[in-house]
């Protein structure tokens, strides 16, 4: 483990050093629809991120193929959205656009405005992070909701709030702790986005995702959607596949 973990170390001071990797040159919507149509377009790629939650091409989620039960909104956990692993205020927030605006964020009424709007509008690189196809996921609207921008890390005897849906939410502490079966799958997208966008992570986090890329590799359907995505947006996920 200490050797692969070293050589991941070396892969992504190398990312980090190089020249960026490829960008999407499309926009959040257009990023949707891609998604939609050409990644989880079969029926049995239709799952929910976090649950496992069969849906439908209409986005409706079937509950009883996952055991999922609301917490408190039936309505939006009846449908399917697209969830940013990253959250956009974490790649976000320490623009300028987002915490001061931009003289070109003003309504037709006259009223400025800041924050993801406002960056989707001006900032080229944040439209492509808001738009990355490595990022976003297929997620129960109500989960989406729930876990919000909360950090993701380890829960202690967190009580379930989801049915036999294995999502696990500290609301004060602002931490979601994701089932053991997707950590690989979130640490290689905080890595890549790391590495891509030179996003910050904190040496816990790095640390903590490392460990989870070790423990739970890319599984079959990781792969080809890092294929897909290859194919769509001219890039892979080289912790995915390394030298793609």
């Amino acid at each position: 483990m200490a050797t692969f973990r070293l050589w991941l170390c070396t892969l992504l001071l190398i990312l980090l050093s190089g020249p960026s990797l490829a960008q999407p040159d499309f926009s959040f919507s257009t990023a949707k629809k891609h998604l939609e149509r050409s990644i989880y377009k079969e029926v049995s790629e239709r799952t929910s991120f976090y649950c496992g939650c069969s849906y439908s091409d209409e986005k409706q989620v079937d509950a009883a193929s996952c055991g999922y039960e609301p917490r408190k909104n039936a309505k939006r956990g009846s449908r399917i959205e697209w969830e940013h692993i990253v959250p956009a205020s974490r790649f976000g927030k320490d623009r300028v656009c987002w915490s001061e605006g931009h003289e070109a964020c003003v309504t037709s009424k006259g009223k400025t405005y800041k924050g993801r709007r406002c960056c989707g509008k001006v900032d080229a690189e944040f439209r492509a992070m808001e738009a990355d196809l490595h990022n976003l996921v297929p997620a129960v609207g109500e989960l989406n909701g729930d876990r919000s921008n909360f950090r993701i890390s380890s829960l202690e005897g967190e009580p379930r709030a989801y049915g036999a849906c294995d999502f696990e939410i500290d609301f004060t502490a602002k931490v979601m702790e994701p089932q053991e079966g997707i950590r690989g799958d979130i640490a290689r997208a905080y890595l890549y986005m790391n590495a891509t966008y030179n996003m910050p992570l904190t040496d816990e986090e790095r640390d903590m995702y490392l460990n989870w890329n070790e423990m739970d590799p890319p599984s079959d359907w990781e792969l080809e959607r890092n294929q897909r995505i290859l194919f769509i947006q001219n890039n892979a996920n080289p912790l995915i596949a390394p030298g793609s």
